[in-house]
């Protein structure tokens, strides 16, 4: 057990180390300062600028820095949608993948576009490579730097002093991919291509086992079966099984892998090139690879803090939003840990399963690759439900009914807990101004926030900011659970059957994308009401994000005095803390009685 906790210290004191020097990098590249790489990327930015004629001063108001956002958004969703429906009969596609229904590819693209990345399907088997390369990929790269940009204009909201411009999004774009993701995530993928990840354009490939194996009608391995190849029959206890196949050989996917793997760790995006994400041999091979990748999910949103810390000329406030972010991360791997590695009372009935952790991970190991265990399985799940991922190295379905509820509330409470590129902390942000209004009205003064006046107007769009996900989440799921189709899709039912359809719209509606994986949710309607919620509840918190930098840049400073509520210390984390979870646990308990908390007493009478 000391072992174990000591795992998940490294984890988390690793994080930190690498954040906080790519903070300061972020910092410098987004305010135009040299840095050790500017001799080489720069001209490249310049050059892109030459070529698409951006203008570097251009100063946008909020309103045409929305206009801009959501039209280099929507071009990108059309693109990806139609790349979908065409590509059985375009070049990249040497298996032969023929093209996706109408609702799947709208529901690929709506996903990818606000960088969700949920996938109704296997990659490996209904997407080509161009499509993956050029349609998911390229998103991965330009729905999270979206992301940075939207909380680089907000952060400009609180700097500016009656001022309307918020920067250029042209501009924002070209320096976070070509300066920040670009390189990053170059070096992730030769990293991830050294310790054993696929990266090639071979087609498929069918390879022989070193072993037959035999395999019942219903595609159960039957274990011990002794198979005579020559004669094709199987015996079992001494009697031949009928309708029993011999399998002699092996479907291996290829592909470029690695560089897809690297954007959608460090893209907080988490679309897996395998169906089955990170939990394949080939895309996350070993100890080495899933720690790299596992270190990539939270690597950008825990720097953003400390860059926003720096940008605003307040480092303690930039470390006590990371410090309320930290505490609650810790505090849900805590009871993710505690609950898998305890199991579940039927587990452990009787003594029937060892549970215990000598010579073997112990504990509830459904799921869950025997070559990560319960510990970098259960940090995974911490870190990918609080960053707006979803990729997976262990199947969440199979978590004990607490473990996967806390997986659930992370992405209910609106992906701030860290959360996605940018989005998590701009995020946050909302329910910062949140809290200093509500901790204005009970000393009975004027709320302030970095130096600006909380009025109104910041009120309105930062309540809408941060019920976007609670909306999005209970009406896309309260609507499906009364849709009789719906029904069909469950590999469950009863209470973990509601908790597979509200893990479905919570990971929608989080933008987060990560799978309950008992769903099959390639349907009509799954697949249209999911894209719908995911667009709604990443575009709604972006519009008013923008809304209030507008305003935020437009009024003057105030002078800070002693009367003035400090943003920075420890109770006002705590209060912020508090706001979170306050419409997090308001929003959700009812739903969260009715599934995973249900599930859980059910398991214990």
């Amino acid at each position: 057990m000391t072992q174990a906790v000591l795992q998940y210290a490294l984890y988390l004191a690793i994080l930190v180390i690498l954040a906080i020097p790519l903070g300061a990098y972020i910092k410098k590249v987004m305010y135009g300062e040299k840095t050790f790489l500017s001799k080489i990327l720069t001209p490249c930015e310049k050059a892109v600028y030459k070529i698409m004629r951006i203008r570097e001063d251009e100063d946008m108001t909020w309103k045409t820095y929305l206009f801009a956002v959501l039209a280099f958004s929507g071009i990108g969703l059309v693109f990806v949608f139609l790349l979908q429906l065409a590509q059985g009969v375009l070049p990249g596609n040497p298996q032969n993948i023929p093209a996706t229904s109408w609702h799947l590819a709208f529901n690929t693209a709506s996903s990818f576009v606000t960088n969700t990345n949920w996938q109704a399907y296997s990659g490996e088997s209904a997407l080509s490579y161009l499509t993956q390369a050029l349609g998911l990929t390229v998103q991965n790269f330009v729905s999270a730097a979206t992301g940075i940009a939207v909380l680089f204009a907000l952060i400009r909201g609180f700097v500016k002093v009656k001022e309307q411009g918020l920067g250029s999004f042209w501009v924002d774009m070209t320096r976070i991919v070509i300066h920040i993701l670009i390189p990053l995530n170059l070096v992730i993928a030769l990293c991830l291509v050294g310790g054993g990840v696929i990266q090639n354009f071979k087609a498929a490939e069918n390879v022989t086992l070193m072993e037959p194996i035999a395999v019942s009608a219903e595609g159960e391995i039957l274990e011990g079966a002794v198979i005579d190849t020559e004669n094709g029959t199987v015996t079992l206890d001494g009697a031949v099984v009928p309708d029993a196949q011999i399998v002699t050989e092996q479907f291996v996917p290829m592909g470029p892998a690695a560089s897809q793997v690297a954007i959608k760790q460090t893209g907080t995006n988490g679309g897996g090139f395998m169906g089955v994400n990170s939990a394949h041999p080939l895309e996350n091979p070993n100890p080495f690879t899933n720690l790299l990748e596992m270190i990539s999910l939270l690597l950008i949103p825990v720097a953003l803090c400390f860059t926003f810390g720096s940008a605003v000329k307040n480092k303690k406030q930039g470390i006590a939003v990371f410090f309320a972010m930290f505490l609650m991360l810790g505090a849900a791997l805590s009871i993710i840990a505690v609950n898998e590695q305890a199991a579940t009372p039927q587990l452990a009935q009787n003594g029937m399963v060892d549970l215990s952790m000598i010579d073997q991970a112990g504990g509830n190991m459904e799921g869950k690759e025997a070559r990560f265990g319960i510990t970098a399985s259960a940090t995974w799940a911490a870190f990918t439900t609080a960053a707006s991922n979803g990729s997976v190295n262990s199947m969440h379905d199979s978590y004990t009914p607490l473990g996967g509820m806390i997986q659930m509330l992370q992405m209910q409470l609106g992906e701030v807990i860290f959360g996605g590129t940018g989005c998590g902390l701009y995020g946050m942000l909302a329910f910062a101004i949140l809290t200093v209004f509500i901790a204005g009205l009970m000393v009975g003064r004027t709320p302030e926030f970095l130096g600006k006046k909380i009025e109104p107007f910041e009120m309105k769009w930062s309540v809408l900011v941060c019920l976007a996900t609670p909306i999005a989440i209970l009406v896309g799921s309260g609507i499906a659970a009364m849709v009789p189709s719906v029904k069909e899709s469950l590999n469950n039912g009863g209470a973990h059957g509601f908790s597979e359809v509200l893990y479905a719209y919570t990971s929608g509606g989080g933008n987060n994308g990560s799978a309950f994986a008992g769903f099959n949710a390639n349907t009509v309607f799954l697949n249209v009401s999911i894209g719908l919620v995911m667009l709604f509840a990443r575009f709604l918190p972006i519009v008013g994000t923008l809304a209030i930098a507008g305003n935020l840049a437009g009024k003057k400073k105030i002078a800070v005095t002693a009367g003035t509520l400090s943003t920075t210390n420890a109770m006002f984390v705590f209060l912020l803390i508090f706001v979170v979870l306050l419409i997090g646990a308001l929003s959700f308990f009812p739903a969260l009685a009715l599934g995973p908390i249900a599930e859980f007493f059910s398991s214990i009478v």
